[in-house]
Order: structure tokens, then C-alpha cells, then sequence
């Protein structure tokens, strides 16, 4: 096995600490969002403001923007690098991108919208939404993995 590939971490391999370092870093920054600007930590709600109308808003939403594929590349670069795999082709990813764009405008957001943020003000909605989120994510899982075989 060459040097480079002994340094890649093992994304498939799920390790409990890495989960729960990174769950408390992702609650904190929704706080801070909140604390700080008095805003909702929802990808879908900050990219759509941005779309919508660029305002005295544009700023923060930017750089929370660039930020999620800066930081991402900043944590593969000192936890080791990381190589990106692809499960599925072009036009998957597109009806992918599609359908959760769908169901974000469906919903009324977008899961860390429901699942961080409404879940910790105690939003019913943001629970039905949540629990649907759910039960759809282990029925696809169901399905593809034990109907499809994939």
C-alpha cells in the first residue's frame, strides 16, 4: 500500500466521537447564529434570502455559505485528506438535487433548518417535520439497499 493512501482516513467508518465533536460544533454554530444575528442556521432560508433579495443580509449569508465547503476542506486537510467517491452518475445527482429542493420548499425548509434549529425551540412543526425526514431516509434505505439490492 503506497504512503498516500495509508494517510486517507476511512470516511465509510463511523466513529461515535467524531459524530458527537462534530454535532456539538454544528449546535454551537447554530447558537452563535441565533445568539449573535438572531437567525435560524437553515442552508435552504440562508441561500434563498441571498437569492431572493441581496440586502444587509448578503454578507453574513455569504460567508456562511463559503464557509460549509471551506471548512470541510480545512477538517480533510488536518484530519488527513480525504478522496470524494461518487455513489451515483450525472443525472442521478441532478433528480437528486432536484426532489430535496422539492421537499425543502415542501417542507418549509430544509433539514438542519427542522432538525437543529426548530427541534431545539421546540417547534412542533419542525418535529412532524423531522420525523418525516426520517421515516423517508430508513424507507429509501429499505428500499435501495434491500428491495434494489444496491
Amino acid at each position: 500500500m503506497n504512503k498516500h493512501k495509508e494517510k486517507i482516513m476511512d470516511w465509510n467508518a463511523f466513529n461515535p466521537l467524531a459524530a458527537l465533536a462534530g454535532g456539538a460544533l454544528i449546535g454551537l454554530a447554530s447558537l452563535l447564529l441565533l445568539l449573535m444575528l438572531g437567525r435560524i442556521a437553515g442552508i435552504s432560508g440562508i441561500l434563498g434570502g441571498l437569492l431572493r433579495r441581496p440586502d444587509t443580509d448578503t454578507p453574513w449569508r455569504l460567508a456562511f455559505l463559503i464557509g460549509l465547503p471551506l471548512g470541510a476542506l480545512a477538517a480533510a486537510q488536518l484530519l488527513g485528506g480525504f478522496i470524494p467517491r461518487l455513489v451515483t452518475d450525472t443525472p442521478g445527482l441532478i433528480v437528486a438535487g432536484l426532489l430535496v429542493g422539492y421537499g425543502t420548499r415542501l417542507g418549509a425548509g430544509c433539514t438542519s433548518g427542522h432538525g437543529i434549529c426548530g427541534l431545539a425551540r421546540l417547534s412542533p412543526r419542525s418535529l412532524a417535520a423531522v420525523v418525516i425526514f426520517m421515516a423517508s431516509a430508513m424507507a429509501t434505505v429499505f428500499v435501495t439497499r434491500h428491495l434494489i439490492g444496491g
